[in-house]
């Protein structure tokens, strides 16, 4: 598939299956016979729109035009494609027209008569059936093999509004919708700048998704561009979706947990990964952006904490990665150290959690397993619940089951706090695929833990960030700037760094301008 350059529409055809309805076939002289053609593709489609007409000539040429109600804007098609056609706008075109013998009709509505900003021209049905479900207008002429494709494009979709999993109490609060024009618009207002690249592609055989492939010239390594085009070159599946489609069909590390692409819903979060030298993908339906390469610390990372003064920004980083290995290790150390290793702990919190165990049936590692598989389940119905009642019923229901376990004697007090307070942890952080890594990997730390203790939780830790170095997001390391060790960069990861000190972007294989500021004392006259 050779990607495009354009912004809406797709120059080449999307590669066919064999099925009658999307074999290839070149548009014909003959009007009646075009006409066929589509009218047999198109069967059982109700929503099809196809008016024949005259266009106002001496004499008059058959012509007919052909939509998808739903997807147009009605009112553009009436006057700014069917009125010029049948009645002329213009004395001048009536004229050149009335000698249409002698004259290229086709080149003159084209260019004279139609008043759409957008028109294309297309020579073949399948061209013109991805058009038409684009909500695009196919023009057909009698006496012509081409068609022309005027852009109406309109249809109902869901305003902008601020995201539902990042919220933020400072800085911009829009975020993505399921409309790609509208993504695109969002990037385009914030990047105002020619170096800042969209390149569309169509992908999907059967559902020819709009994909758009978004960076900033010169500072996104060419390598790195090059290589994300031949992973989406390479991809042949009837469908696309939504994202999650493309993630698992171009990331690195395909069977492995650790997610090696970040989504966000926010423009501004995709822009400020723009402007670092990465790349973004948008999927015309989905309002979750890819971005691409992303390393595992940068998901503790949040776009509010550039938008509030540095000092407070660094505390509340801190205190999302020691909420990471809170809500990784905590179940896991109090089960080791209940299981094993009682003298770690001193003699009267001991007797004080004994106590509470008397009369327990079940073991540490058994109450703690619980509690977490039951705290899981809560968390997922809170999610697929309506909105309204969600919340309720996952924090009463937390309530409940916690208060009525402790009374029934199956699990000890001090296990309820230690899940509830993990589970507190794991909201701090700010990107949700990194949570999920979290929440799983929890239950591999527990179930050493019950069998070595402290020796089963050092091994599983060794083997957990063994596996994440291993890994890379496009040919970038997934621990970097940790391992390989870069202090320059970790300076602004483990903290914020102020702007008057950022003065360069995180570097990357290929990256020929990192310089992104200049230092307050430099000469800001002098070009770089």
């Amino acid at each position: 598939m050779k990607y495009l350059t354009t912004r809406k529409y797709a120059k080449q055809s999307v590669p066919p299956i064999p099925d009658r309805h999307l074999v290839t076939q070149d548009l014909t002289v003959n009007l009646a016979d075009n006409l066929a053609n589509l009218n047999e593709l198109l069967e059982s489609c109700y929503d099809i729109v196809i008016k024949e007409f005259k266009i106002a000539t001496n004499p008059s040429i058959n012509a007919s035009i052909l939509f998808f109600d739903g997807l147009v804007d009605r009112v553009t098609i009436e006057f700014n494609v069917l009125k010029p056609l049948m009645f002329g706008l213009e004395e001048v075109s009536l004229k050149d027209l009335s000698s249409y013998e002698s004259k290229n009709v086709f080149n003159i509505i084209k260019e004279r008569i139609l008043s759409v900003s957008e028109l294309e021209t297309v020579h073949n049905l399948q061209d013109v059936i991805h058009h038409i479900s684009s909500g695009d207008t196919i023009i057909l002429i009698d006496g012509y093999a081409t068609a022309l494709v005027a852009g109406t494009r309109t249809w109902q979709s869901r305003n902008i509004d601020t995201p539902e999993n990042e919220i933020v109490i400072f800085g911009p609060k829009e975020g993505f919708t399921e409309t790609l024009l509208f993504n695109t618009a969002a990037l385009r207002r914030r990047i105002k700048s020619t170096s800042f690249k969209m390149e569309a592609f169509v992908m999907g055989r059967i559902t020819k998704t709009d994909v758009v492939l978004c960076y900033i010239e010169n500072i996104a390594p060419y390598g790195l561009v090059n290589e994300i085009k031949s992973r989406l070159d390479k991809i042949d599946i009837d469908g696309i979706l939504d994202t999650g489609y493309l993630k698992e069909l171009i990331t690195d590390e395909r069977k492995s947990v650790f997610t090696q692409i970040e989504h966000t819903e926010k423009p501004d979060r995709v822009c400020a990964h723009l402007l670092e030298g990465r790349i973004c993908i948008l999927v015309d339906g989905s309002p979750m952006a890819m971005v691409m390469p992303i390393t595992f610390p940068q998901y503790l990372i949040a776009s509010e904490d550039y938008y509030t003064h540095y000092i407070p920004a660094s505390f509340f980083r801190l205190l999302r990665f020691f909420a990471l290995f809170i809500a990784l290790l905590l179940p896991s150390l109090y089960v080791a150290v209940i299981t094993f290793h009682h003298e770690m702990i001193p003699t009267s919190l001991y007797l004080t959690i004994a106590a509470t165990r008397q009369g327990v049936p079940f073991p540490p590692f058994i109450e703690a397993l619980l509690l977490e598989v039951t705290f899981e389940m809560l968390r997922e119905a809170g999610l697929r619940l309506p909105r309204a009642v969600g919340p309720a019923v996952s924090i009463v229901g937390a309530l409940i089951i916690g208060d009525a376990a402790v009374r029934a004697g199956l699990v000890s007090t001090p296990i309820v706090v230690v899940v509830a307070f993990t589970g507190i942890a794991s909201f701090v952080t700010p990107a949700y695929n990194a949570g999920i890594v979290v929440r799983l990997s929890r239950f591999a730390f527990l179930f050493s833990a019950a069998i070595l203790g402290f020796l089963g939780i050092m091994i599983t830790f060794i083997i957990f960030i063994t596996r994440m170095v291993s890994i890379s997001s496009f040919g970038q390391p997934y621990l970097s700037p940790i391992a390989p060790l870069n202090l320059a960069q970790l300076s602004d990861i483990i903290i914020r760094r102020p702007w008057f000190m950022n003065v360069k972007r995180p570097y990357m294989d290929g990256m020929e301008n990192q310089r992104r500021a200049k230092m307050p004392h430099e000469n800001r006259g002098d070009g770089e």
